[in-house]
């Protein structure tokens, strides 16, 4: 079986628009991992903390 990683040409720059697309779509998948870590870490870390300290089924004493 052929490497098809041998075949690429080393000198052969990548078009600027393909550049700039590739960079825009790892940009988006790093907001979005950004934003759900926002919510699905740090807004219910908030809320424990505000809670105190996350018993959420606290007995009256």
């Amino acid at each position: 079986m052929n490497n098809p990683f041998k075949k690429i040409l080393h000198h052969y720059e990548v078009p600027e628009g393909l550049k700039e697309k590739v960079l825009n779509d790892i940009n988006m998948i790093k907001q979005t991992m950004d934003i759900a870590d926002l919510f699905m870490v740090q807004f219910p870390n908030t809320v424990t903390s505000f809670n105190g300290g996350g018993n959420y089924f606290k007995e009256e004493e």
